[in-house]
């Protein structure tokens, strides 16, 4: 069994006789007791286990902690303390941006990471240039964070706070008026962009209380033809 050292939020841990196949996730939760980054599929599939390693988000699930030795690794513990919350971990507070929470360490240190990445102007697979991205909208904050699922489906909420975040460090303002430039050339009409959230349980559908009779004399009263048709579609 090997030794392996690992620099965890700027501390260093040396693990010995580590069996080679424990994951990273597995060496915080169960060795080291950095338990804030969760396991939630375990295929690398939901986020809830996303970690920072050298600047960039993994899915540490899926890492073997042997093959980070060396590497700056940076956990939900490394990015903020109760009394001293990161701005992304303020703006969850200010947005409500989580229910269970069990999603949110993975989904803050997502974040983290994406507004490195648009620091640095990385494209996303829905930007339209791959060499000058343009407008970071509701589009481009949901594309780049598409890797972590809430099962409890706080989305709105957790674009609003990362949009607070980028608005407050002046990280879309430049990308903001190069897409508004090319709207005003093609002759598009710039309009702010909308967060899609459920209509309200209380709203009042006329035919929510229609029975399965008065359906089926509906369907009957319709001419054979279209009955038909209605049942080959």
């Amino acid at each position: 069994m090997p030794n392996v050292t690992l620099t965890i939020n700027k501390q260093s841990y040396t693990l010995t006789d580590l069996d080679p196949r424990t994951t990273l996730l597995d060496v915080c939760r169960h060795h080291l007791n950095l338990t804030g980054s969760k396991k939630g599929c375990d295929h690398g599939q939901c986020g809830a286990c996303t970690m920072i390693v050298n600047g960039r988000r993994i899915n540490s699930c899926l890492a073997l902690a042997i093959m980070h030795e060396g590497d700056d690794i940076t956990t939900i513990e490394g990015l903020g303390e109760p009394a001293a919350l990161s701005d992304i971990q303020q703006a969850f507070v200010d947005n409500d941006a989580f229910q269970c929470g069990y999603c949110t360490p993975g989904q803050i240190c997502s974040a983290t990471a994406l507004f490195d990445e648009i620091e640095q102007r990385w494209p996303s697979h829905v930007s339209t240039s791959l060499t000058d991205p343009e407008l970071i909208d509701v589009q481009e904050i949901a594309e780049r964070m598409s890797g972590n699922i809430c099962r409890c489906s706080a989305y709105p909420n957790i674009i609003k706070a990362i949009q607070q975040v980028i608005d407050s460090r002046g990280l879309g303002h430049e990308s903001a008026s190069q897409g508004d430039q090319i709207a005003a050339k093609s002759g598009q009409a710039i309009e702010p962009p909308q967060i899609w959230s459920p209509p309200p349980s209380n709203i009042h559908h006329p035919d929510a209380h229609q029975t399965a009779a008065d359906l089926i004399d509906s369907a009957q009263a319709q001419p054979s033809a279209t009955r038909n048709m209605g049942v080959a579609l």
